[in-house]
């Protein structure tokens, strides 16, 4: 079995942006185990585990990504999203146009015939900057809650079907295919 999910890939310039910004917040320490910078992208949708001898059939269903165009994104604000009160990742959000919702529906259509389960829940598009495994203050919460910066603004244009390694360590990613945008 390996374990899959298909990204929209964030360009290395604006993850060194996001990185200074990060920094620039004055919580950004080595208290937390912050994602790497290599781990940063934009999940379109999260495959799971699958036999590998579909991956050859995954990467050919996924393969009408390359038929979309570039998308144009804005990074703008942190957020968190919390479970029982308590907050479990700091998120950046990502905003890019309509198009990317209609894209995630035609993924979870497609990998429907893999016993891939579609997701029910709404498309947020966000980056996972942190993954809160101990509690953490109001005051670092409502620091990047109330955390001004200007937007960044870039174009994403490569798709990429990702492989999850899950060790002791974390997840290590590596990419599986790439699908260049027009």
């Amino acid at each position: 079995m390996i374990r899959l999910f298909i990204a929209l890939l964030i360009p290395e310039n604006v993850k060194d942006k996001l990185f200074t910004i990060l920094q620039e917040s004055g919580e950004y320490s080595n208290d937390y185990k912050w994602e790497s910078k290599d781990k940063i992208h934009l999940t379109l949708k999260f495959i799971g585990d699958v036999k590998e001898e579909n991956l050859p059939n995954i990467i050919e269903e996924t393969g009408f990504v390359k038929d979309y165009s570039s998308f144009d994104c804005t990074i703008s604000k942190f957020g968190f999203f919390f479970c029982d009160g308590e907050a479990k990742i700091l998120w950046c959000n990502l905003e890019t146009d309509d198009r990317i919702t209609s894209l995630v529906s035609k993924l979870n259509a497609k990998l429907l015939q893999f016993g891939i389960v579609e997701e029910k829940r709404k498309f947020k598009g966000h980056l996972t900057l942190l993954r809160v495994k101990k509690k953490i203050s109001e005051k670092f919460i409502n620091r990047f809650k109330d955390f001004g910066f200007e937007p960044i603004h870039f174009n994403a244009s490569t798709i990429a079907l990702m492989q999850s390694v899950l060790k002791p360590t974390g997840s290590e990613y590596k990419v599986l295919k790439n699908y260049a945008l027009k």
